[in-house]
């Protein structure tokens, strides 16, 4: 097929709208349901190549879930332990497959950002990985294909009006890339930029051991990065990322933004957290809001009010802040990467608060002294890779 007409653009009142090739040759993509629209093609296009290079650069099936051109979670497909799985909601679906696993970990990071979410998977879907998403709320999907039984699935999704692409492997886009913006016409060379371990050679601080997961985590930060709206910051642990702050016009407030969601993240694993009994019937998106309140500033307010007994069989007692920190406090081994310098060392003070032990950045800054100076205070390991990641 060599156009597609999508329903509209960004907005309702945005027509025509199409996709298509300038060359007149026929595009990389089949849609094999729905009608998927101009949102979900930038979330399919930009999600595709995220965990396309996931996967080359770390041999492991890869997952995103994108949310209006940035993910709200990005994975690889290391198996889930029993924690993970249950905060997840996928612990009553059994084993599951890697890429399945992938996908948990990238919706799970972020739940609450997730729903509504575009997905892209580096590997022909299976059957699990149908299972878990024909739950979810989501807008679409793109792979490079699909089994017969989780094409089925997928198309019963969403009263038959689930999209689902799928994605030519063979592809190569052109090393030019073209977007007009107020009718003018920008031109740009592809960021074809790979991220491998050359890149993470550089280490500036007095801590130079990174084990190889670390590594691999690095590798998910930045490729992560290099699809996300700047400014933007990535707190990633496990493989997988775990706090993605995007499009923030200030360093200092992607990084407060990125690791409040790491810190939410991991305050899902605690025993107050774990412990919660929900009413009978209450949905997983109803669930998630409520764990979000019980975790936030609201929570008082919220068992108060007597609004629990909406939520939960049993009133939960207050999860105080001395008791959020002192399970914050286990939070280790955190990996963080930043798409451009850090300009302050407040940047690693709020990264410390999370758990981060180590981080990849360009440097670049005339006070990069003072921000190896903090990472030192810690005993951190710092790689500088030399390369800025914007992307707009």
């Amino acid at each position: 097929m060599k156009e597609i007409e999508l329903k509209y653009g960004c907005n309702p009142n945005q027509k025509p709208s199409r996709i298509y090739m300038e060359d007149g040759s026929e595009l990389p993509v089949t849609v094999l349901n729905g009608r998927p629209g101009y949102i979900n093609f930038l979330d399919a296009f930009n999600g595709w190549q995220l965990v396309k290079e996931l996967k080359e650069a770390t041999g492991l099936p890869a997952a995103a879930s994108f949310k209006h051109v940035s993910p709200a979670g990005a994975a690889v497909g290391l198996p889930l332990d029993d924690t993970l799985a249950k905060i997840y909601w996928v612990d009553d679906l059994g084993e599951l497959s890697p890429l399945a696993c992938a996908y948990a970990r990238a919706r799970g990071a972020d739940r609450m950002s997730s729903f509504g979410d575009f997905i892209a998977l580096s590997d022909v879907c299976d059957t699990d990985t149908a299972r878990l998403i024909k739950r979810e709320v989501s807008d679409g999907v793109i792979a490079p294909g699909y089994t017969e039984e989780a094409l089925e699935l997928l198309k019963a999704k969403k009263k038959g009006n689930y999209n689902v692409i799928r994605i030519d492997t063979s592809y190569i886009p052109a090393e030019i890339e073209k977007k007009q913006v107020y009718g003018i016409t920008f031109e740009q060379g592809r960021n074809e930029l790979d991220i491998d371990g050359g890149l993470l050679s550089n280490i500036v601080t007095q801590n130079k051991k990174i084990p190889e997961k670390a590594l691999i985590d690095m590798k998910i930060a930045l490729i992560t990065l290099k699809y996300t709206q700047s400014n933007s910051v990535c707190y990633v642990k496990g493989g997988q990322a775990i706090g993605i702050g995007a499009g923030q016009q200030s360093r200092i407030h992607c990084t407060r933004l990125a690791g409040q969601k790491a810190d939410n993240w991991f305050l899902r694993q605690s025993p107050q957290v774990m412990g919660l009994q929900f009413v009978d019937g209450l949905g997983r998106a109803d669930r998630d809001n409520a764990i979000d309140v019980y975790m936030g500033d609201e929570c008082m307010d919220v068992l108060a009010d007597g609004v629990w007994e909406r939520t939960f069989k049993v009133k939960p007692p207050v999860f105080t802040g001395e008791e959020k920190r002192a399970w914050l406090d286990k939070m280790q081994d955190v990996t963080l990467g930043s798409d451009a310098f850090f300009p302050f060392s407040d940047n690693i003070e709020r990264a410390y608060k999370s758990g981060v032990k180590y981080i990849a950045q360009p440097g670049g800054s005339v006070r990069d002294d003072a921000v190896i100076e903090c990472c030192d205070k810690y005993q951190m390991v710092m790689a500088f890779t030399g390369i800025r990641l914007f992307h707009h």
